[in-house]
C-alpha cells in the first residue's frame, strides 16, 4: 500500500509568471529552470514568420493567421493579443500535456494576459515578481543605458499600474536577490502541491 501511495503522481502545476520590465523576472526565471529539471517553461505561438535562428516549438509555435484564429475562437488558447499586426497566444493543449506528465509548467506573461489565463485555468498559480523598491526600479532600468529618460519614466508609470494589480495574483516575491527569488518560488510550488484540494485522489486511496 505504501509503495502504490509513493508511485502516485499528481498533475503538475500551471505557474503564471509576471512583474512590471526591470524586475529581473527572465533572469530569475533563468536560474529556476536551471535548478529544476522538473518545470518546463510555457511555448507561445504567433503568427509572425520565424527570425533567423529561431525553430518551431522552440521559441515559438509559428502558424498560420487562419490556425491562430481557428484555435482562439474554438478555445483552444488560453490568452490572445495582437501586437503590431501579428497574433500572439497561449496553446493550452501543450501546458495540459505537461501538466499530465506531472511537469510544472511556468507562464511568463504580463497582467492581462495573466488575467485571461486565470479564467481558463483558475487551478493556476500566480506569482507576481516585485522590485525591492521603486528606486532600485529605477535605478535598474536606467542601468541598462538603453532607454532615454523619457522612455524609463514611461517604464515607470507602467511598473505602477501593474503593481497595482499584484494582489490579484495569489503570491507575490521580491527580488533583492535572484538566489533568494528562486529559494522563494521554488517554497511556493512545494507548498501548492501539500494542499489538500491537489491530493484528493491521495486521500481518498488512504480510505
Amino acid at each position: 500500500m505504501g509503495k502504490d501511495l509513493a508511485a502516485m503522481k499528481n498533475d503538475g502545476l500551471l505557474i503564471i509568471l509576471s512583474g512590471p520590465s526591470g524586475t529581473g523576472k527572465g533572469t530569475v526565471l533563468k536560474a529556476l529552470l536551471a535548478h529544476d529539471s522538473n518545470i518546463q517553461l510555457s511555448v507561445s505561438a504567433t503568427t509572425r514568420l520565424p527570425r533567423l535562428g529561431e525553430t518551431d516549438g522552440k521559441e515559438y509555435y509559428f502558424i498560420s493567421r487562419e490556425k491562430f484564429m481557428q484555435m482562439a475562437g474554438t478555445g483552444q488558447m488560453l490568452e490572445n493579443a495582437e501586437y503590431c499586426g501579428n497574433c500572439y497566444g497561449t496553446p493550452a493543449e501543450p501546458i495540459a500535456r505537461w501538466n499530465a506528465k506531472g511537469k510544472d509548467v511556468i507562464l511568463e506573461i504580463e497582467v492581462k494576459g495573466g488575467a485571461q489565463v486565470r479564467k481558463k485555468r483558475p487551478d493556476a498559480v500566480g506569482i507576481f515578481i516585485l522590485p525591492p523598491s521603486m528606486k532600485e526600479l529605477e535605478r535598474r532600468l536606467r542601468g541598462r543605458g538603453t532607454e532615454s529618460d523619457e522612455t524609463v519614466q514611461r517604464r515607470m508609470e507602467a511598473a505602477r499600474r501593474e503593481i497595482s494589480q499584484a494582489c490579484n495574483y495569489d503570491y507575490t516575491v521580491v527580488n533583492d536577490t535572484v538566489e533568494n527569488a528562486v529559494k522563494s518560488i521554488r517554497s511556493i510550488i512545494t507548498a501548492e502541491k501539500c494542499k489538500a484540494c491537489r491530493n484528493r485522489q491521495l486521500i481518498e486511496r488512504m480510505l
